[in-house]
């Protein structure tokens, strides 16, 4: 009952009892920090030039539309990289 309890209250939880897997555990929690950061980055960046351009009125509102899916396949396949790591 009690281990039921602190799993579920937990941050993080080693289910398993080899301990040098906490450094691996450490340096996913960073790449994905910071594989999240890029992508933060990367959409809102993206769609700050795309909103400029449309105020400028170089670019429609549908390329505008079809830049923010390619953003969204873009940040989709950037997270797929940490499957790798």
């Amino acid at each position: 009952m009690g281990t039921d309890t602190a799993i579920e209250t937990a941050d993080m939880t080693l289910m398993d009892d080899d301990l040098r897997k906490i450094s691996a555990f450490v340096r996913l929690s960073r790449q994905t920090y910071n594989t999240l950061v890029q992508n933060i980055v990367m959409a809102i960046g993206i769609k700050a030039v795309f909103l400029a351009l449309i105020i400028a009125g170089m670019v429609t509102m549908w390329m505008a539309v079809f830049a923010d899916v390619g953003v969204s396949l873009l940040v989709a396949a950037n997270g797929l990289r940490l499957l790798h790591k």
